[in-house]
């Protein structure tokens, strides 16, 4: 059993900056994938970024590449996603995925607002 908890959502004019971080409950955490999904009001969620277990592999949305970083601490049994470049698109409730085969962990979500 994982449990993720997201923070670091928040309100931020556009062209800031916010760092969302997922921390893990669970000795396992280092075995899973794990991603940032966001889902805006009358929108489907969709995958933001991905990180695969141990780091050495990431993808993004075309929306965020190089704006977005996503990466891990395993020792810390945490996960990071470093939003730079912020624009009021990118407003939404971000989500916190946790994936090992079929097995899959959500957070409760974090909001970020973006103002124009």
């Amino acid at each position: 059993q994982v449990q993720l908890v997201e923070s670091g959502g928040g309100l931020v004019q556009t062209g800031g900056s916010l760092r969302l971080s997922c921390a893990a409950s669970g000795r396992t955490f280092s075995s899973y994938t794990t991603g940032w999904f966001r889902q805006a009001p009358g929108k489907e969620r969709e995958l933001v970024a991905a990180i695969s277990s141990i780091g050495g592999i990431t993808n993004y949305a075309d929306s965020v590449k190089g704006r977005f970083t996503i990466s891990r601490d395993n020792a810390k049994n945490t996960v990071y996603l470093q939003m730079n470049s912020l624009k009021p698109e990118d407003t939404a409730v971000y989500y916190c995925k946790a994936r090992q085969g079929r097995i899959e962990y959500w957070g409760q979500g974090t909001q970020v607002t973006v103002s124009s």
